[in-house]
């Protein structure tokens, strides 16, 4: 969009905010954001800044956990009905069943949910730190909400817990087919699997590296090799290229429709308008950020 980032930096002044953009929207939305990157390091970036309005360029989840992490801000988000589908794939009514039917349990909640989903949530995690914060738990027990994947990748490396799922997925990452990826390590030998861990066991089984969002662009950083297969979706090149130039990178996954919803000229409208202002209860933000704050002190 022709002139975007002038009025951006026009807009952005005149509502005293900051704007943060998801590794997955729109290339030209990362390019003009003041921070790119996950959805946990994005809110915590916005606690920093000291602006009045935080402009989220991501899903509604992402919205939801920056408002409960900074209560006294506004949060923007450019495409209120850009939503994640995972985020919703379990309800506190199955929390609370497991609860009754599991002694010694801890409800460990993947960020990437609902404000309700974490409300009724002991801890949260990023693909990051799951590992670490599941492991530091008392509980043997663990119920991993909402995101089966990310659990089974975790409960491989901690054998001595029990882990309890729902049947939550991201339906982008689960669409990456192991054929598929075997096809383009068959076409390019040389290449380097980068895949993130919301991917199905048999995806990661085919990877050289298996790591969040971050710790992808950082693998391929560091790496040797010249050629990289990416089971993520595909915004993230973007920033790959921008870090790793000479390089080459390919896609294995389809694009978040819900992610693209995010555009510029949503971006400005928002902001012009004020529209998309996420909005939680006291009540539901308090609950909300117990598991997050929780985080936290684990995750030290």
């Amino acid at each position: 969009m022709e002139g975007f980032g002038k009025e951006l930096a026009r807009l952005k002044e005149r509502e005293d905010a900051v704007v943060l953009a998801h590794y997955y929207v729109d290339e030209a939305v990362q390019a003009e954001a003041d921070f790119v990157g996950d959805s946990y390091y994005l809110a915590k970036a916005a606690a920093g800044t000291g602006k009045s309005t935080i402009v989220f360029c991501g899903v509604r989840f992402m919205g939801e956990s920056a408002k409960i992490l900074n209560p006294a801000r506004r949060v923007l988000l450019p495409d209120p009905s850009a939503d994640c589908a995972m985020a919703h794939m379990a309800d506190p009514a199955q929390v609370a069943a497991a609860r009754a039917q599991t002694d010694d349990l801890a409800v460990v909640c993947y960020i990437n949910s609902t404000a309700q989903l974490k409300a009724v949530s002991d801890v949260c995690v990023t693909s990051s730190n799951a590992v670490k914060i599941v492991a530091a738990l008392p509980q043997r027990n663990i119920l991993f909400i909402p995101d089966d994947n990310l659990g089974s990748f975790v409960q491989k490396q901690l054998p001595e817990k029990r882990f309890h799922f729902l049947g939550g997925h991201c339906p982008v990452h689960t669409a990456v087919r192991a054929e598929d990826v075997a096809a383009q390590k068959r076409a390019r030998p040389r290449a380097a699997v980068l895949t993130h861990p919301e991917c199905r066991p048999d995806i990661r089984a085919l990877s050289d590296f298996v790591g969040s969002t971050a710790e992808i662009i950082a693998r391929a950083e560091a790496g040797a090799e010249e050629e990289y297969i990416v089971c993520t979706e595909p915004g993230v090149l973007y920033e790959l290229r921008r870090r790793c130039p000479g390089r080459r990178f390919y896609p294995a996954a389809p694009v978040c429709g819900d992610m693209k919803r995010v555009t510029p000229e949503r971006v400005l409208a928002c902001l012009r308008e004020g529209r998309g202002e996420v909005t939680l209860s006291d009540e539901l933000a308090a609950a909300a950020r117990r598991p997050l704050e929780r985080m936290l002190e684990l995750a030290k």
